[in-house]
């Protein structure tokens, strides 16, 4: 683990603990030396962390919290970069400026070195060609999914087969730019998967559902690991 890490899951766990922690405890958790731990802290209380103790006693995060903000790791500022990337190029419209807004939030709060690297991490999401938009009703999907409301749709299926049916919308997956939807079907009453693409019409009805413990998301899950 690279030092700078350390420092900052030593914060991460103190602030956890809430209470007084030797170096030894710290240094259990963390895998390295208690020495290593006393240049950590000395290093943490130079440099402003609100961190009182000494050698032999404990440290402590203090309560009021004056620190400046934390930060993240470098893999964590790169999977940031790419999870907001995917999101504003996979997603709907809303979704993508959603995402956009929280990269904001992050760079007014994060140090100037970790708010370049959430901007220029060398790593990227991309759409393919095959479907260079989102499918037209995934914003609605999502609005429907959350309220909990119940979709009717008219689907066209790989095998050329042509449906209407109403479906409680129970969890998304984007697999690249392809998008399913998995839902309880009213007509088959069971689970289906629906690809986004596949659907010519849709209309997000006024009725509402409540699935029992067999007709959730985590039911399908679940089936699909046994």
């Amino acid at each position: 683990m690279r030092p700078a890490d350390r420092l900052f899951r030593i914060i991460q766990v103190m602030r956890a603990t809430g209470r007084a922690m030797t170096a030894a405890e710290i240094a259990a958790l963390m895998e390295v030396a208690p020495r290593t731990i006393y240049r950590d802290m000395e290093h943490l209380i130079a440099s402003g962390a609100p961190i009182e103790g000494e050698r032999g006693v404990g440290y402590m995060l203090r309560e009021a919290l004056d620190a400046p903000p934390l930060t993240f790791t470098f893999e964590q500022l790169e999977a940031l970069a790419f999870g907001l990337r995917a999101v504003e190029m996979l997603g709907d419209p809303t979704l993508g400026q959603a995402a956009r807004e929280a990269r904001d939030k992050m760079l007014a709060i994060l140090p100037p070195g970790h708010g370049r690297r959430l901007v220029d991490a060398p790593i990227h999401a991309f759409r393919s060609a095959a479907q260079p938009v989102p499918p037209e009703c995934l914003g609605d999907i999502r609005t429907a999914l959350s309220a909990r409301r119940k979709v009717w749709i008219a689907y066209h299926s790989l095998k050329d087969e042509r449906s209407r049916r109403v479906v409680w919308p129970l969890g998304l997956s984007a697999f690249g730019a392809l998008w399913v939807m998995t839902a309880w079907c009213e007509m088959r009453d069971g689970f289906r998967d629906f690809r986004l693409d596949r659907v010519e019409d849709w209309k997000v009805l006024a009725d509402r559902f409540e699935p029992d413990e067999q007709q959730t998301y985590q039911a399908y899950i679940a089936g699909l690991r046994s």
